[in-house]
């Protein structure tokens, strides 16, 4: 999905990324600081229900919403990690491998722990009102035997 939205437009956005995307449990946000990551999640667990509030876990790197909709939802926030083994040790791999709906920002700080089939979601700043979003998903490949 390519689109551009602000913030008048970003729950229905969010909305359509649910309905074509919602198989994916990892999404992976990529944008500069500031290009509107913690927004979207905030638009998408307005769409999911979520009653929970819902803020970047940047100290926490790991917050846990429930939703009527989708379950347990995992917000995390990658930026303060240092490499995989930190993340490792703040629990991340329990929740990527939960099957629950994983929300990453700042996914590049442990990229190696992220499974082959996760969703990337590239968000950019068009101006001060303005995003473009970009969506890339990755399909997990099966092995066969020879």
């Amino acid at each position: 999905m390519n689109a551009e939205f602000n913030l008048r437009t970003i729950k229905s956005i969010a909305q359509k990324m649910w309905k074509e995307y919602k198989q994916y449990s990892v999404w992976a946000l990529h944008g500069e600081m500031g290009s509107g990551k913690t927004t979207f999640i905030h638009a998408l667990c307005e769409v999911l229900h979520v009653k929970d509030v819902v803020s970047s876990p940047t100290f926490a790197i790991i917050n846990e919403y429930r939703s009527a909709v989708a379950g347990i939802i995992y917000h995390m926030d990658w930026y303060r990690l240092k490499n995989e083994e930190e993340a490792m040790q703040a629990g991340i791999e329990d929740a990527l491998l939960s099957g629950n709906l994983c929300l990453i920002e700042w996914p590049d700080k442990a990229s190696g722990l992220l499974p082959d089939d996760v969703l990337n979601i590239y968000i950019e700043t068009i101006d001060e009102n303005t995003r473009k979003i970009n969506t890339i998903a990755a399909m997990k490949v099966e092995r066969t035997s020879e």
